[in-house]
């Protein structure tokens, strides 16, 4: 699988931004999703009824992965990579890499299936749950060739068996997810059509209508306040006391 176009896949479901508006449309996104009628035997957490086909095929993928993981731990647990005949940093890193995958497979992946199992049609969950296979296969595959180089030959025939399992389920993964991503670009493109159909039956506003009439008089201009004059100071006399006779001006 093209991983430009899980990336693309993935991008679309970001700008739909809703999982569960895609629900509608997943019926008709392809012919393993396609059925007669539609039942709704599951819903999303938004809500959207998810088909039937959709479900059923989920749960059959996500059946065939369990038993794989099953298997896998089981046939690790069974590897003495303490007996191989190699040096002590090969063991060490083949040791690493099984416990990695281990703790993968009794942690990381079951919380993974779980949440799926909730959101059957979530394209985030879908993805995560690949990019969790993608890692786990590269690090199996390493396992597979140290066992392949320095393992019993029943280890590496055991273990490479779990290998293809993952690989087969990574694959029915990739595509579900690029069959869901395409079901979104579907609804992407109605919703936009809707929006379109929706602005165009709205009425356009009544344009605003100015009347003039001709016969009313025309308004008297506003009257100038006249500037009032400003009062000139009084100049007073002095004023004499009894007894007392004005200065008299000397004379020059």
């Amino acid at each position: 699988m093209n991983p430009k176009l899980i990336l693309y896949s993935f991008g679309l479901f970001l700008l739909l931004g809703s999982a569960g508006a895609s629900g509608q449309a997943a019926a008709s996104a392809g012919t393993q999703y396609a059925t007669q009628g539609r039942v709704a035997s599951a819903t999303t957490p938004q809500g959207a009824a998810v088909s039937y086909a959709s479900v059923s095929q989920l749960n059959g993928l996500l059946a065939q992965l369990e038993a794989a993981s099953k298997a896998t731990q089981a046939d690790l647990a069974k590897l003495r990579i303490e007996r191989w005949k190699t040096d002590g940093g090969s063991k060490k890193r083949s040791l690493g890499d099984v416990d990695s995958v281990q703790r993968n497979l009794q942690n990381a992946l079951p919380e993974m299936i779980a949440k799926l199992r909730n959101a059957p049609e979530d394209l985030s969950a879908t993805f995560r749950l690949y990019r969790n296979l993608d890692a786990l296969y590269d690090v199996l595959s390493s396992v597979v060739e140290s066992t392949g180089a320095f393992g019993s030959r029943d280890d590496l025939q055991a273990l490479s068996n779990d290998l293809s399992n993952f690989e087969g389920t990574r694959k029915q993964v990739a595509e579900r997810m690029e069959t869901l991503a395409a079901s979104k670009e579907q609804e992407i493109a109605r919703l936009r059509t809707d929006l379109k159909t929706a602005q165009a039956a709205i009425p356009a506003p009544p344009p605003k209508v100015t009347i003039v009439d001709d016969n009313a008089p025309p308004k008297k201009p506003a009257a100038k306040k006249k500037p009032v004059a400003k009062k000139p100071a009084s100049t007073t006399p002095p004023t004499t006391t009894p007894g007392q006779t004005p200065p008299q001006s000397k004379p020059q």
